[in-house]
């Protein structure tokens, strides 16, 4: 036969002076127990609610951005760029459509499944960088389509617009690096956080305004 050592459960009396029940006093101490997951920051929270229209932003910007090179910096796009450069189309026009949808009656039920292929779309995107990324590197070969030659000259624009043919540069020569990273591996960094914001969108339960 066993002693049982454990204290009795005391009760505080309230503020009128009367005493409450041990049920009561249990209970809060299971309520007190309970630990709370905490909320979403509301930039966060903003952020994933109206991530169609970020998202297009995004995609615009990188476009912006390869169309900036070419002009302004005379880096002609190989052809593993103009695929890449596909992926932000497509992401473009993905996010398009859910924005308008997002007005509809269909909002609730197109809202996740367009997240989940704008974050599918970008993973490719960022896969597809990554492949060129390594291309440039020699870690491996590129498509035969893709040895092509050097720099475009001006003589081969003109040439271009008189009809002539332009031999598209070659994927396996970076034509721009910074930080020791070329404009490829940035782009599957940056693809590849569109892509991790996306999916974070589809688990979010946030609500359309």
């Amino acid at each position: 036969m066993t002693n049982d050592t454990r204290e009795p459960v005391t009760a505080l009396p309230l503020a009128d002076g009367s005493t409450p029940g041990i049920e009561s006093v249990r209970e809060t101490r299971v309520e007190s127990a309970v630990v709370t997951r905490p909320a979403v920051p509301p930039p966060v929270a903003l952020l994933l609610e109206h991530w169609p229209l970020l998202a297009l932003a995004a995609s615009a910007f990188m476009l912006g951005a390869a169309h900036a090179f070419e002009t302004f910096g005379g880096l002609a796009p190989c052809l593993l760029c103009l695929k890449q450069r596909e992926v932000y189309w497509t992401a473009a026009t993905v996010a398009v459509i859910a924005i308008v949808l997002s007005r509809s009656a269909w909002a609730d039920r197109v809202r996740k499944p367009a997240l989940f292929l704008l974050a599918l779309i970008f993973l490719y995107g960022a896969g597809l960088a990554a492949y060129h990324a390594g291309v440039e590197w020699k870690w491996w070969p590129g498509p035969t389509a893709c040895a092509g030659g050097g720099a475009v000259a001006a003589d081969d624009l003109v040439g271009l617009l008189k009809g002539g043919k332009v031999k598209a540069p070659s994927c396996d020569k970076a034509a721009w690096i910074f930080l020791g990273v070329s404009m490829a591996g940035w782009n599957a960094l940056v693809s590849l956080g569109l892509a991790a914001v996306s999916a974070a969108a589809v688990l979010s339960k946030a609500k359309r305004s």
